[in-house]
């Protein structure tokens, strides 16, 4: 019964969230589940119907899913390790439906793309001119690196473009412009937050200079220091930035980099961050008083 009742939710919501066994379990009878409502006859339905607990699920796992994964031959859900549940240390999954609305595969890839077009982008133009136009293009992009084979270098790393085209491969017609927009609005996003952090901080500097003082200055520069540095967190990579992710791991305790001869030089790539924007760090707001 509680088998039935999972497989119900998933069909129902699209998405849950529970342990790893559990949803491993509930994704196997899920997909007997939709192969039987392929074959849209009486048989199926009444099988279907002494399972699904829901007569709404049931509709919609022979109308909406029976539709949606017509041409698919098989792997209609998709299991995301989410980490250890707080307590009992059990390994928790979110189990989804391929090509659901809230795809979080899609999302990640979609965003994966923004990403590395932005840093396309900034290697060709002009900070100050991305920021003012924003990066278009994002449905030109996809489809031109779609045409590149196996072995083909493009703007896209190779984990990216293999689950781009895993995406794509038994995707909806709109899938291509759907993943576009979110590339798009994730390069906006990028792109308006150092922006807004240069707001927030002349909002800080103006509160701090209201009622000066030795620490409100010093929390100031502080908060101005880390604001310069660019990295919030921990392992945290700025847009157009190319570094390993062993350098990203070490942060701030990685040594400096030597200057080491090449026989080809290496063309040094843009980032987006606080400082390339807005320039150096300005002088100390203590000086200014």
């Amino acid at each position: 019964m509680m088998l039935r009742n999972m497989v119900t939710s998933l069909f129902q919501h699209e998405t849950i969230k529970t342990t790893l066994p559990k949803a491993e379990e509930t994704a196997r009878m899920a997909e007997k589940m939709i192969t039987l409502s392929k074959n849209r006859d009486a048989h199926a339905w009444r099988t279907a119907s002494g399972y699904v607990l829901d007569p709404a699920a049931l509709d919609k796992l022979f109308g909406t899913f029976a539709a949606r994964y017509a041409s698919r031959p098989g792997g209609y859900t998709r299991i995301h390790k989410f980490g250890h549940r707080q307590g009992d240390n059990a390994p928790v999954a979110v189990l989804e439906l391929v090509d659901n609305p809230r795809d979080i595969k899609m999302e990640v890839t979609a965003r994966a793309v923004g990403w590395e077009l932005l840093k396309a982008r900034l290697r060709t133009g002009s900070i100050p001119d991305i920021l003012q136009h924003g990066v278009k293009g994002a449905d030109e992009f996809i489809r031109g690196e779609m045409k590149l084979g196996k072995d083909s270098v493009g703007e896209l790393r190779p984990a990216t473009r293999f689950n781009l085209k895993k995406i794509l491969k038994y995707g909806r017609p709109t899938i291509v412009s759907e993943l576009a927009t979110k590339a798009e609005e994730h390069i906006g996003q990028l792109l308006a937050q150092p922006v807004h952090m240069r707001a927030l901080l002349d909002k800080m500097e103006q509160e701090a200079k209201k009622n000066p003082t030795p620490q409100s200055l010093a929390d100031f520069e502080m908060k101005r220091a880390s604001f310069y540095r660019g990295r919030t967190r921990a392992g945290q990579a700025l847009p157009g930035e190319t570094l390993s992710a062993i350098r990203l791991s070490k942060g701030a305790l990685a040594r400096p980099k030597k200057n080491i001869t090449r026989k080809r030089p290496v063309e040094k790539s843009k980032k987006l961050s606080f400082a390339t924007v807005y320039g150096e760090k300005p002088t100390p707001a203590s000086a200014e008083l």
